[in-house]
């Protein structure tokens, strides 16, 4: 690097007032030179430009003051930094709960999420047929023998072999451990040990989420051989379900966006566009029909973006709800983990075997997921709010959505979206994600990274470091103003339905923790997918999913299929 990077470095190291924490990469971490240059002189000079980065304004008697104890700063830092790189995995011991003090749980929904599987049809001649059936419907063939784990992997992986090279959707395909885990689903099975709705089902799994012995490379260029030596407690919560690995998914470098070092994730709708991100390979191969579901992971988007690209259904629960441990830390207080699938029925099957506590994410909780199949939704009150039906470029799908609802006998109530600037909750969204990869920062391997944009993390985690202690602190603060605002909100109706991106509610509910459910609503004129989410009360995904379930068999828009993808 030239001169300018240098110069950068050394700011962003040794400036005080703006110095972040150091974070490493964990197993598998990143060589890096340990030298470090000595730290220049900080003059009057230097902290008038701090001033004009951080929006104080000092007098020159008080930068004198400063400069005079600058170095018992400089020391706590250096201090920090002699802890040496952070691994990923280790979250802050201040933790994000999304429930407050003294509010307690209201389900609306109750029921058993595994009797979701029914008597399913005959199993079809084809292959395709077969490969986009619903998640609920292959697990039916599977437990009743009309269809072999085996043949059904062979399928997938055929189809991941054709289709792959065009969406990118796929980093790492399993193909001999898939094959291997088939075998042993069909002989559980056959011998009578049925382990549940998964056993057998090949699922995608997000490229951020450890898996042992097979390269979880984060999308990035810098983890692109990383290599776990365990698997993440999802991974392991599947695999004791029966669930059969096919692939690890596409990711949009260090989840945010779809592109990755391979490429550009595609949408199989219209393979000229991204997929969007960041669990893009999930979105994208459910879709698309390589796979019968996927995980994916959501801090601001990242499970509604694709899904509402890909026209898949996708379940960001509440967050806490499933546990993280083995999975990339991008913002500790605001990471989830959630099931895509093609139906958001199937979503119920694949969230009541991930949900759950670990000691490993102290943010976890256990809460019990409950849901029943039952198609009525009579009397729930669904919140909308007024704007969306005139103002919102879904408002024609919002109002086909909301005449659904009324048709399944919902009481549709106008309720407008919580008048709060969302905008302060950013800052520890980037604070958190610059200092989880902060030693890319300093190390200034940021410039291996594919995406370079403005708006992409290089810059970003760079910017980061110019946000003061301070107001990462009132940011915090005022996040519990709108947490309590979120509470309140959703205990007026039983959900909200919205457009995927309506009234800020995305940021809005990523910040509180709120639930969110995504499915296929229709299609605009171009034919390409539309979506509608519904959100609800903090672990009430049964209810929310019992709407969407409700409203997606009404509008009949989710059994269509990418018309190129067959």
């Amino acid at each position: 690097m030239g001169n300018a990077a240098t110069s950068r470095r050394i700011f962003l190291s040794y400036l005080g007032l703006t110095s972040g924490l150091a974070a490493g990469f964990g197993p598998n971490a990143i060589e890096v030179n340990a030298q470090s240059p000595a730290p220049p002189t900080i003059d009057a000079e230097t902290i008038a430009a701090a001033e004009r980065v951080i929006g104080v304004e000092f007098t020159a008697e008080e930068r004198a003051q400063l400069l005079r104890t600058i170095e018992e700063h400089r020391e706590l830092v250096s201090a920090l930094r002699a802890a040496g790189p952070l691994p990923n995995e280790l979250s802050p011991m201040t933790t994000f709960r999304a429930r407050l003090p003294g509010r307690p749980v209201t389900r609306v929904t109750t029921g058993r999420p595994t009797r979701t599987v029914v008597d399913p049809p005959a199993l079809p001649s084809s292959d395709a047929d077969i490969a986009f059936a619903p998640l609920t419907t292959l697990a039916g063939w599977i437990e009743r023998r009309a269809l072999t784990s085996e043949r059904l992997t062979s399928i997938y992986l055929a189809r991941l072999e054709r289709l792959n090279p065009t969406l990118l959707c796929a980093i790492t395909i399993t193909r001999d451990r898939a094959m291997a885990d088939a075998r042993r689903a069909d002989a559980e099975i056959a011998s009578g040990h049925y382990r549940g709705p998964l056993h057998g089902i090949p699922y995608g799994l997000k490229d951020i989420i450890d898996t042992k012995g097979i390269a979880t490379t984060r999308g990035a260029e810098p983890w692109r051989d990383r290599v776990p030596d365990r698997d993440a407690v999802v991974t392991a919560r599947l695999a004791e379900a029966g669930a059969v690995l096919v692939a690890k998914t596409a990711v949009g470098a260090l989840a945010y966006g779809d592109i990755w070092f391979g490429g550009t994730c595609k949408s199989p709708w219209n393979a000229s566009k991204g997929s969007s991100g960041s669990s893009a390979g999930s979105a994208s191969g459910v879709s698309a029909g390589l796979f019968g579901f996927a995980i994916g992971t959501e801090t601001l988007g990242s499970i509604v973006s694709p899904c509402e690209r890909c026209g898949a259904a996708g379940l960001r629960p509440t967050f806490g709800r499933v546990a993280r441990t083995g999975a990339m830390a991008l913002v500790w207080t605001m990471d989830k983990i959630g099931p895509i699938c093609r139906s958001i029925a199937d979503t119920a099957l694949v969230l009541d075997v991930i949900n759950g506590a670990d000691d490993g994410d102290p943010s976890s909780v256990s809460e019990a997921f409950e849901w029943s199949p039952e198609p009525s939704v009579r009397g729930l009150r669904v919140g909308v709010d007024p704007r969306w039906l005139r103002d919102d470029p879904y408002a024609a799908t919002t109002k086909a959505a909301v005449e659904a609802a009324r048709a399944e006998g919902c009481e549709i109530v106008d309720l407008a979206s919580p008048d709060i600037d969302a905008r302060p909750a950013l800052i520890p969204l980037y604070a958190e994600a610059a200092a989880a990869f902060d030693e890319l920062t300093r190390a200034n391997l940021d410039d291996q990274l594919s995406w370079q944009a403005d708006e992409a993390w290089p810059n970003t985690f760079r910017r980061s470091h110019f946000l003061s202690a301070t107001d990462l602190v009132h940011a915090d603060r005022l996040r519990r103003r709108l947490c309590e605002s979120m509470h309140a909100h959703f205990e007026r109706v039983d959900c909200v339905l919205a457009p995927p991106f309506g009234g800020g509610m995305l940021v809005l509910t990523n910040s509180s923790g709120h639930p969110c459910a995504i499915f296929r609503a229709g299609f605009d004129a171009n034919n390409q997918p539309r979506s509608m989410t519904v959100m609800g009360r903090l672990f009430d995904e049964g209810t929310i999913l019992r709407v969407a379930t409700a409203l997606e068999r009404r509008l009949g828009a989710a059994e269509r299929r990418p018309p190129q993808m067959s």
